[in-house]
């Protein structure tokens, strides 16, 4: 009998969160500086991190409508809460990531 493998959300690959916040890079051409890579890549980040903040959003209206009556359908309440859920996992991985990186970069000896 095999067993499915579970989905763990909080157990992110580094691979993974690179991948949310790498820019799109072959929007690049070869004449343009590196600091537009910097750009693009902060501009990623913060695409990141408003489309978590829609996410909890969306779960909180989504808790209030439950709440107050306005809705009987708890799948759509369970499927905004997973989602906010997720997204902010993601996102706390990604800062954590950085976070990393900064720690690094401050550490090393010039």
């Amino acid at each position: 009998m095999q067993v499915a493998p579970t989905y763990e959300p909080h157990l992110m690959t580094n691979r993974a969160v690179r991948g949310a916040i790498r820019p799109d890079i072959t929007a690049l051409n070869g004449n343009e500086k590196k600091d537009d890579l910097f750009g693009s890549l902060l501009d990623s980040a913060i695409n990141n991190i408003n489309k978590t903040n829609g996410y909890l959003s969306d779960m909180e209206n989504e808790e209030v409508k439950f709440a107050l009556g306005e809705t009987d359908n708890a799948h759509d309440l369970g499927v905004a809460i997973q989602k906010a859920s997720t997204a902010l996992q993601y996102t706390v991985a990604v800062k954590n990531a950085a976070m990393e990186a900064y720690r690094q970069i401050m550490q090393m000896q010039v």
